[in-house]
């Protein structure tokens, strides 16, 4: 599972997985111990966690969500120091060590819980999205000599003969 594969739903709580399309909307399950299932529409509000970003003092003026996940696990892990509930200059001061140049008067409070609850919610119910992007860059490493192997000079076939008449 990948971070295009998981939807977040305007109004409802909680992260979905994309489970198809329909012809009008997609059909989603929650990634919780429920495993509700609902058909989102037009009218829902949909987006891809692989579109989300977050807003930060730099030139490119955002940071993908897929940047800040992995460095979140990388550096924390399962242990963040800090949840939904903390108090808003923890959560402030987590988001700092996280991404020092996000962008403090665009970036609220309430985004800083999202990212914290769905980072929670991923690691519980998705830990392959942490393990499949390991494996990625191990798979196309090895893939790269055995690419290179395949790449030798095929053998010049002879022309075929003509047939004489």
């Amino acid at each position: 599972m990948t971070l295009a594969e998981i939807a977040t739903v305007s109004g409802k709580g909680g992260l979905f997985k994309v489970v198809a399309p329909t012809k009008s909307g997609v059909i989603l399950e929650s990634l919780d111990e429920a495993k509700t299932k609902m058909i989102a529409t037009t009218s829902h509000r949909l987006s891809l966690l692989n579109e989300i970003s977050i807003y930060t003092t730099t030139k490119e003026g955002t940071v993908s969500l897929e940047d800040i996940i992995k460095k979140i696990h990388k550096e924390f892990g399962n242990d963040l120091g800090v949840d939904a509930n903390s108090d808003p200059a923890e959560l402030r001061s987590f988001m700092k060590s996280v991404l020092p140049e996000y962008d403090e008067d665009r970036v609220y409070i309430s985004d800083i819980k999202k990212l914290v609850k769905w980072y929670d919610v991923m690691f519980k119910h998705a830990p392959e999205i942490f393990t499949a992007k390991e494996e990625a860059k191990e798979t196309k490493a090895e893939a790269a000599p055995a690419e290179e192997a395949k790449a030798e000079p095929k053998k010049e076939s002879k022309p075929k003969a003509k047939k004489s008449k």
